[in-house]
């Protein structure tokens, strides 16, 4: 099978087309990286080509020997749809966790997602969390959640709880809430650590001025899920500027009233009493 007749590259280049048409990928801003199932490497693996290998900048042992596809540093996600070989590319781990090297794609030259490192300590994170299942990381500048890290302290329990009561079905989506990166320098292996960790916990990392990181099981759940939190935030950017405080609101009674009708666990340390 050709590459580009696959099922999950003709998934990830829709995920990355979606993205740009909410605005969330200005220039080229954002990345998106997929695990691949060994199933879909034996279907494309006739077209691979090897190239040399390159230090990722961190250790991923947990990911030795697996395949990602990724987007490519410096290329535009408006582009990827467009001419998807000079875009993204299909990356080999090596058998350490240490270095790896693109087999398939950036044909016009170029290298992965600068905040490869990021991704990849967030693949290992989520792949144990996950029991394998998790295989997508996607980082966007959605712009109603970057607009709020000015304004609201940058608290995982004031995030989580203010998305919550913007939308009914936020704590059914995300029930383990939202984690919150203060700014840092992004692309190094600092900002993949603080991420990394919060990822233990949550499937969604909000970075101080900068965007949101996701993880999900597949393309729909991923982008449902950063499409959700963003929704979310743009309610509240429209509330916030009408004015500074809610009439009414969901209770933290409300969620646990939800959280048993839809049989979701809500954390009680964002059920707090203002």
């Amino acid at each position: 099978m050709k590459v580009l007749d696959a099922e999950f590259v003709q998934g990830f280049i829709r995920m990355a087309n979606d993205g740009f048409l909410q605005g969330w990928h200005e220039r080229n801003g954002g990345n998106l990286t997929y695990r691949i199932k060994p199933e879909e490497v034996e279907a494309v693996k006739e077209e691979f080509t090897a190239k040399e290998w390159v230090s990722i900048g961190t250790t991923v042992p947990t990911l030795a020997g697996e395949y990602f596809l990724v987007t490519g540093s410096g290329k535009y996600f408006r582009n990827v749809i467009l001419n998807p070989a000079s875009n993204i590319a299909i990356i080999e781990i090596d058998s350490k966790g240490e270095q790896y090297r693109i087999v398939w794609g950036l044909v016009e030259g170029g290298r992965p997602t600068s905040e490869l490192p990021s991704h990849l300590m967030n693949h290992e994170v989520k792949k144990a969390a996950s029991n394998g299942k998790h295989r997508v990381i996607y980082h966007a500048h959605t712009t109603n959640i970057i607009a709020l890290t000015f304004v609201l302290p940058l608290e995982d329990r004031v995030f989580t709880r203010e998305l919550w009561e913007m939308a009914t079905e936020c704590p059914v989506v995300f029930p383990d809430g939202v984690g919150v990166v203060g700014w840092m320098v992004p692309g190094g292996r600092e900002i993949a650590v603080a991420t990394s960790e919060l990822m233990k916990k949550y499937d969604v990392a909000i970075w101080a001025h900068h965007g949101m990181f996701c993880s999900g099981e597949d393309f729909d759940l991923t982008f449902g899920l950063m499409h959700t939190v963003e929704k979310s935030a743009e309610i509240l950017v429209k509330m916030l500027s009408i004015r500074p405080d809610k009439l009414q609101t969901i209770t933290p009674q409300n969620f646990r009233d939800l959280a048993h009708d839809f049989k979701v666990s809500l954390p009680e340390e964002f059920l707090y009493e203002k």
